[in-house]
């Protein structure tokens, strides 16, 4: 197997685990790396992947609280309603994505320009909804409500563009809608979890003719990659955001656009 190929998959799974769970677009930083890598995969095979590293990433951390919220399911309300409004805020997302998948997968990503454009507007927005003066009425996500649980899925859906960022419309809709900083990055965690499984199941059954295993080498580097730097971002993210906010996400989302436009213009 070529070294330049481990070389890429180990740099794309490092990317995948680093961005998945912060407002500046993972699926971005991933086409538009492999973009300039070369790096190509039959029916997105190892792109789809990876992703499962990320996910695994978040159940180790909640690991135990997802399970002591799953065995309370029975006899507590409150693990009951906290279900429902992850499900409720999955619903949009559910939908949409199902019914448009072909075009956005076909379309919206294969736009590496939209993308950098995306990455720049978003992060001018997240940047204004920093610094705005809001003053939170939810600071602990066990106490969101259904409604605002069902308008953050709503947010969700504007990641469907490439660029937008699932963690970065997610956590600005919550901001918008009164929540403060820690309990919207923690509530976009929980979210990630069906969002993101759903989203690779419908992509493996959507590219079932096409997959290619073959290289499963260049996956299984790839996967690792993204376990262990995922595993250091959902670990580290909580805090930071408390302290920092996420001015210094919006002001990397810039960057790496207008680097990406600039790029795209020299080297095609």
């Amino acid at each position: 197997m070529p070294e330049h190929s481990i070389f890429s998959a180990l740099i794309l799974g490092l990317i995948e685990g680093l961005t998945e769970f912060i407002p500046v677009s993972s699926t971005a930083h991933i086409l538009l790396a492999g973009h300039f890598l070369g790096f190509e995969s039959k029916g997105k095979t190892f792109e789809i992947i990876i992703q499962l590293g990320a996910i695994l990433a978040i159940l180790t951390v909640y690991f135990q609280r997802l399970w002591s919220i799953l065995i309370a399911l029975p006899s507590d309300p409150k693990a009951r309603r906290f279900v429902l409004l992850i499900l409720l805020a999955f619903l949009p997302a559910a939908v949409i994505g199902f019914l448009a998948h072909d075009f956005i997968k076909n379309v919206l990503f294969d736009t590496p320009k939209l993308i950098c454009v995306m990455l720049i507007v978003g992060g001018i927005i997240l940047y204004a909804i920093d610094r705005m003066p809001l003053k939170p009425r939810y600071h602990d996500m066990m106490d969101y409500t259904p409604a605002l649980a069902l308008k953050i899925g709503l947010f969700q859906c504007l990641a469907m563009i490439p660029g937008t960022s699932r963690s970065g419309a997610t956590i600005a809709g919550s901001l918008l809608m009164g929540t403060d900083k820690r309990s919207a990055a923690e509530f976009s965690f929980f979210l990630a979890i069906p969002t993101m499984l759903g989203a690779t199941v419908l992509d493996l059954y959507k590219n079932r003719d096409v997959l290619d295993f073959n290289d499963a080498s260049l996956i299984a580097v790839g996967f690792i990659a993204a376990f262990v730097s995922a595993l250091l971002v959902v670990r580290s993210l909580l805090a930071f955001v408390s302290s920092r906010g996420f001015a210094p996400f919006a002001i990397w989302r810039i960057v790496v656009g207008t680097v990406g436009l600039i790029g795209l213009t020299v080297f095609g």
